[in-house]
């Protein structure tokens, strides 16, 4: 199939990149020439396992393009995949301006019938919005299909590959066989492509989000009570894991959620439901809880120390989850700005969120370029990010650096009995 998608971001890029890699001809379309002219020369402007590899194949073999030229990109493809940013809005509602600019865009270069497919995460009711933009500028059929992406940052091309489930919200049964048409090579093993209306599509990822992050802050604030009345989190969290009904997943008590997604997804589904007079309690409940749970560590530093000023804290982990360089909403943000306001220095260290913490911090951070070199001279190391390097370092140069060893995990990666009898004074979550 011949293929347009608008957005070289996170999830444009790995749209595009995926759809390449299973023989469609795709265009990847951005008006920022700087980052075409990366992309063409084939580096990344993110970091996501696999994808720098799959990019440059396809784009060497010519199924994978990168252009500023939206209207040829229309004319030339026979679906449109809108995958640029809604960035949440002051008052938490998710900002269409961009995804409504390329509808107008769209509209007025198309020259015959085209499925426009709204990739982007958009509340209900952005199809009908996006319908109605693209109907202004021509009289071309077309089609607008809801279709939103569950990609996990660090997993992304194994969920694009291989879904769960694909989701197509659709109002006509042209572009619903066209969809299907355009994911059966993916779901080959048995994966559903669940069609449904585009306002039920539309909501399905807000949901899906949503009740992640309602496990995440449920499980902080269990954690929280297993500390108070002398409980081991770790052995709560197995226990109810094991209901088939619950399940494992997400029940990992730490210093809170970030990202991109679910924040953004909470605070978006909180406004839209506001906006139609209905009060989501347990979602308000969630998102407090997280923004506690990310000065955890902070509380537990300022009850240990007392104060913390003038102390030297290492920071290991600065993007919100591993394997990403994403520090969007990251607790790493809200933990490193407390301790800065309480007089503290602050030494950081990640292996892929370097560049970005800089922009975000400046010369207020000293980021080092190796995870030891946080150590030397600091009074406490927090772990942050529970990146794959941290689980087995080596204990006893830790000891020799930190001035006092001392510990604060907020993901758990340690066992508190083997850090105290190494020689640390060691606290974690829930433990």
């Amino acid at each position: 199939m011949k293929i347009a998608v608008v957005g070289t971001g996170y999830v444009g890029l790995v749209v595009g990149a995926c759809l390449a890699e299973n023989g469609n001809d795709v265009i990847c379309v951005d008006k920022d020439q700087s980052k075409i002219s990366t992309l063409e020369a084939g580096r990344m402007p993110i970091y996501e396992p696999g994808l720098a590899e799959m990019v440059r194949r396809n784009h060497s073999e010519e199924r994978l393009t990168f252009s500023t030229d939206l209207p040829g990109a229309v004319t030339a493809s026979q679906i449109i995949f809108i995958a640029v940013g809604t960035p949440q809005g002051e008052d938490g509602a998710a900002d269409l301006q961009h995804v409504l600019a390329v509808a107008r865009d769209v509209g007025r270069a198309m020259n015959k019938y085209t499925v426009v497919v709204d990739k982007s995460t958009v509340p209900v009711g952005t199809a009908k919005k996006v319908h109605a933009a693209i109907a202004a500028e021509t009289t071309q059929p077309f089609s607008v299909v809801s279709n939103p992406e569950f990609l996990k940052q660090g997993a992304a091309i194994e969920d694009f590959m291989k879904p769960d489930r694909v989701v197509v919200g659709s109002d006509d049964d042209r572009s619903a066989h066209v969809m299907r048409e355009l994911y059966a090579p993916f779901t080959r093993t048995g994966a559903p492509i669940m069609m449904m209306d585009t306002a039920s599509a539309e909501l399905c990822k807000y949901a899906a989000n949503s009740i992640l992050a309602t496990r995440i802050s449920f499980m902080n604030e269990m954690a929280n009570v297993c500390e108070l009345v002398g409980a081991d989190v770790d052995q709560v969290r197995k226990a109810i894991g094991a209901d088939r009904r619950i399940g494992a997943s997400f029940l990992f008590p730490g210093v809170g959620y970030g990202g991109s997604c679910f924040p953004k997804d909470v605070k978006a589904l909180l406004r839209s439901s506001g906006d139609k007079g209905y009060d989501f309690r347990i979602l308000t409940a969630v998102e407090e809880a997280n923004d506690r749970q990310k000065l955890r560590l902070v509380d537990k530093m300022i009850q240990h120390f007392g104060d913390v000023r003038g102390r030297a804290i290492a920071v290991w982990g600065l993007a919100f989850k591993p394997r990403t360089d994403d520090m969007r909403e990251a607790p790493a943000i809200s933990i490193i700005e407390r301790l800065l306001e309480l007089g503290a220095t602050v030494r950081a260290y990640d292996p892929e969120a370097t560049e970005t913490a800089r922009q975000i911090f400046g010369n207020r951070v000293r980021l080092a370029e190796k995870s030891y070199d946080t150590l030397a001279g600091a009074d406490a190391l927090a772990i942050v990010t529970e990146w794959n390097e941290f689980r087995e370092p080596d204990f006893r140069k830790m000891l020799q650096l930190l001035k006092s060893p001392v510990v604060f995990d907020g993901r758990n990666i340690y066992s508190p009995e083997q850090m105290r009898a190494l020689g640390f004074t060691y606290f974690s979550i829930g433990r």
